[in-house]
């Protein structure tokens, strides 16, 4: 369980580079399209700039939470990243420009820091968190890509 469990997956956007970066560094609109992630506001820091913060507000339909992400990447255009906890969990948009558009791939790091505080947290039923989290990426992944196609294209 100490190695870091991943996905990603990617999309084509008919959008440059730049539009897509502007719209997934907004953390502020990340509500409009994540299956998970409700709303998200700067703690520190104005935007998205390597070492601000933010929280996320998170309804799975079972709980409500919030997390505290830092903002490890944002390149204009090429990538945007941020860490949960931080050092829990990193989530990354990386965009390619591609005939027409864009492929924004977004990806997935659940790092042994993060899976640790989920056997300390939930110590009782552990394998089923770990299958849940995994689930939730491999499905929500998806689901938030084709929504982000749709609000920038739609735009």
């Amino acid at each position: 369980m100490h190695t870091t469990r991943s996905f990603s997956d990617s999309i084509f956007i008919a959008a440059s580079p730049e539009e897509v970066y502007a719209a997934v560094s907004d953390v502020t609109r990340t509500g409009e399209w994540s299956p998970v992630c409700r709303e998200c506001w700067w703690e520190s820091g104005d935007g998205p700039a390597v070492g601000a913060v933010f929280t996320g507000r998170n309804d799975d339909g079972t709980r409500v939470w919030e997390t505290q992400s830092t903002v490890i990447t944002a390149a204009p255009g090429v990538e945007f990243g941020w860490s949960v906890g931080p050092g829990r969990t990193n989530w990354i948009y990386r965009m390619q420009p591609v005939d027409g558009g864009t492929e924004l791939t977004e990806a997935w790091e659940w790092l042994p820091e993060g899976q640790e505080y989920v056997v300390n947290r939930f110590p009782d039923d552990v394998e089923e968190q770990i299958a849940n989290r995994e689930s939730a990426a491999r499905t929500g992944i998806p689901e938030t890509l084709a929504a982000i196609k749709r609000v920038i294209e739609a735009a």
